[in-house]
């Protein structure tokens, strides 16, 4: 029942968001704010990008510290009105929470944590990144905070509560503004807002009212009291006695209790809270592995923004530069175009660094006659790009290293070609395909692998998974599920050879790795990286057109 969510959440039907808004007003006119809030919404249609179909003359920008995160009213440049997070609309977070709740039985709650601020050393905070399942059915942007989802009989079919920090003048002139109490229920819907220290003693009697309780243990990362995740960490207790420790329960009378937990049932006899309690990750995580309009042209942007990144990058390359250096170089063109922040850690290999596939270090100088791999990318307004590329660091392939680069490059074009819903094919089969054409390329080169060779060394990885919110999306969907319109995947085949006398001494050291997003249609696959060159003649033309620096 719940791959159902995916298919019904974005069907791709233009008017859904509109009814959604007409049946389940969000947002109710409380306060001027709310009102505009709540007009615009009416004037929104659903077209590609939910994009307005009114234009509206935008309003004088209110102080931003009013927020703790960007609204429409603050940052014009970034929002049209009526979003919640750039690009993605109010109707479109309503739609979300209210089709899994259509999909829940009766007596449902359904519980979900923010992150809380992680911090490096004393003091000192990492940037904040949100829990993405969290930020995607609310868009709430500050640690500390939960939503909560109680299904009922209302037209809206659902009550939602959110706990957030309140405002507090002495604690926002050092650490910057929080969203406060009144603006969670004015810009974020929320039906009832509450003191996020209140948490552990109101969500008690909230589950208590439910018969089955959605929710994922948390980790000591997630909202929850810093002394119990400690403790949780460092002792291994039963499931019921750490979920009474992460809630305060007090069991007084046993009774018997169904935890499902990954979908694996366990009977316990000591917990009077709640009736069935169930994981609720994996119930988003099948409507996020389809992505509507909005979240596509989000990452056709972030797709962008990294492919022209790349092209500078290579541009900057020379001899004389050191790995760190380009690191740098490509974080700065895309922090200049738009992204809040890299993805993820690149990866920035010059020659047989490369043959490490989760290099990181990016620490060395580059050489004369190498090759860069580079696995990178920019995320933008919550949605990750990653992106592989591989040039010649003096901007001039050898004979050699063209002989495998058109192996991967091979590889990677023909498998593109499979990504649509008309071919019904699995990441996993899709994966075998690239390890075929990478066998046949490597043999019409003459070169013979080692038994098991190419899928334990030269070619060691898989050739894609999920793209989405996270860099590995979705984890607990299979890659053995036929790939459907609107999916978001990778495609990104490899060669790496080692330095073994069993292989030609010419190739030895390269490793090469070409990885594209790409967008899942229904007969035709929609590249999403397509800025970022990897064509030799496009790659060679772009080095060449290096500037002096």
């Amino acid at each position: 029942a719940t791959r159902t969510l995916a298919g019904r959440l974005f069907s791709h039907n233009k008017h859904a968001l509109s009814r959604a808004a007409a049946r389940h007003p969000m947002i109710r006119p409380t306060s001027a704010a709310a009102r505009i809030v709540a007009g615009s919404l009416y004037r929104q249609s659903a077209t590609a990008g939910f994009s307005t179909s009114t234009k509206v003359e935008r309003a004088r920008p209110v102080a931003a510290a009013q927020y703790g995160q960007p609204t429409w009213m603050t940052h014009p440049h970034l929002m049209k009105e009526g979003e919640i997070t750039p690009g993605l609309s109010a109707q479109e977070f309503e739609l979300r929470r209210t089709l899994l709740m259509q999909n829940l039985p009766k007596g449902s709650i359904v519980i979900s944590t923010s992150h809380r601020t992680r911090f490096m050393t004393n003091n000192i905070f990492y940037p904040f990144h949100q829990h993405t399942d969290f930020y995607y059915l609310c868009g709430f942007n500050e640690p500390d905070s939960a939503l909560v989802l109680e299904k009922n009989d209302s037209p809206k079919g659902y009550k939602m509560t959110m706990f957030v920090a309140p405002k507090n003048a002495n604690i926002e002139m050092w650490e910057g503004a929080r969203t406060g109490i009144e603006a969670a229920k004015e810009v974020f819907g929320a039906d009832e807002a509450i003191d996020a220290n209140l948490f552990r003693y109101r969500i008690i009697d909230m589950a208590s009212r439910h018969e089955n309780v959605y929710f994922d243990y948390p980790s000591p990362s997630m909202f929850m009291p810093m002394d119990i995740a400690k403790k949780l960490h460092n002792k291994p207790d039963s499931l019921v006695t750490r979920m009474k420790k992460v809630f305060g329960w007090d069991s007084a009378k046993p009774t018997s209790t169904t935890f499902t937990f990954d979908s694996k049932p366990f009977l316990f006899k000591d917990s009077d809270v709640m009736a069935t309690t169930k994981a609720l990750s994996p119930l988003i995580q099948e409507m996020r592995v389809v992505k509507s309009e909005a979240e596509i042209k989000i990452m056709r942007q972030a797709g962008e923004i990294s492919g022209k990144a790349f092209i500078e990058t290579m541009k900057f390359t020379n001899p004389q530069r050191l790995e760190h250096q380009v690191y740098a170089r490509f974080d700065y063109e895309c922090r200049m175009r738009g992204s809040q922040m890299m993805a993820y850690v690149p990866v920035v290999a010059g020659g047989s660094n490369a043959l490490t596939m989760h290099y990181v270090n990016n620490d060395q100088p580059l050489h004369d006659g190498d090759l860069l791999l580079m696995d990178a990318g920019g995320e933008l307004n919550g949605y990750a790009s990653d992106i592989t590329r591989t040039w010649p660091v003096n901007g001039k392939f050898t004979d050699a290293q063209k002989d495998l680069y058109g192996v991967v490059l091979h590889a990677n074009k023909e498998c593109i070609k499979l990504c649509t819903e008309e071919h019904g094919l699995t990441l996993n089969q899709i994966h075998d395909v690239s390890m075929r054409l990478t066998k046949e390329g490597l043999a019409r080169l003459g070169i013979k692998p080692l038994p098991h060779d190419v899928d334990r060394r030269l070619y060691p990885h898989h050739v894609g998974h999920y793209l989405g919110m996270d860099v590995h999306d979705t984890g607990d969907i299979s890659r053995s599920r036929p790939l459907k319109e609107g999916m978001v995947i990778t495609i990104e085949p490899g060669l790496y050879i080692p330095r073994d006398a069993a292989y030609p001494e010419k190739y030895q050291g390269i490793g090469i790795r070409i990885e594209d997003n790409v967008v899942i249609g229904k007969t035709v696959p929609y590249v999403l990286s397509v800025t970022a060159p990897k064509e030799i003649v496009d790659i060679e033309y772009c080095c060449a057109s290096a500037k002096s620096d």
